[in-house]
């Protein structure tokens, strides 16, 4: 049984909020990690070798890499809400974070090529701009007029 264009737009939506929840997770962890890396150096290095400048600006370097990429992480989250909601701009965000997505090798690739295909395609034009596309999957061209080519 072939998808039809509901069923595209759910399973991108989905997509985009697993990827959204990922995102956020690495930006916590990178934030974690570069926040210890500071506290450390500055409780190694003390006053001597400026250890303790160092370890400050690693822990500035983890809120601001942390927000960063949290920030990027929520905007997915919210593309795949409004693309499984059919909101307007659900399309065109999810154009967007489509196209940011095939630098992401390789989930984010196969993800940016999968809603590019759904998005600018005749199954998500129909969904977004007009009436759903039919039940299979592109709506099937009218025949040629017999006798049109002579």
């Amino acid at each position: 049984m072939a998808m039809t264009a509901r069923d595209h737009n759910n399973l991108l939506g989905i997509f985009f909020m697993i990827q959204g929840g990922l995102v956020i997770l690495t930006g916590i962890i990178l934030g974690v990690v570069y926040g210890v890396m500071g506290v450390v150096m500055i409780g190694a290095g003390g006053a001597r070798n400026g250890g303790a400048a160092m370890g400050g600006v690693m822990i500035v370097v983890a809120f601001v890499i942390c927000a960063i990429v949290v920030v990027i992480g929520a905007v997915d989250l919210f593309t795949g809400s409004k693309i499984r909601k059919v909101a307007p701009i659900g399309r065109t965000l999810g154009i967007v974070i489509s196209i940011l997505s095939l630098f992401s090798f390789p989930i984010g690739t196969a993800l940016g090529i999968y809603g590019l295909w759904f998005l600018l395609g005749d199954m998500g034009k129909a969904l977004y701009l007009g009436s759903e596309a039919p039940a299979g999957n592109y709506p099937s061209p009218n025949p040629p007029p017999p006798n049109s080519w002579q």
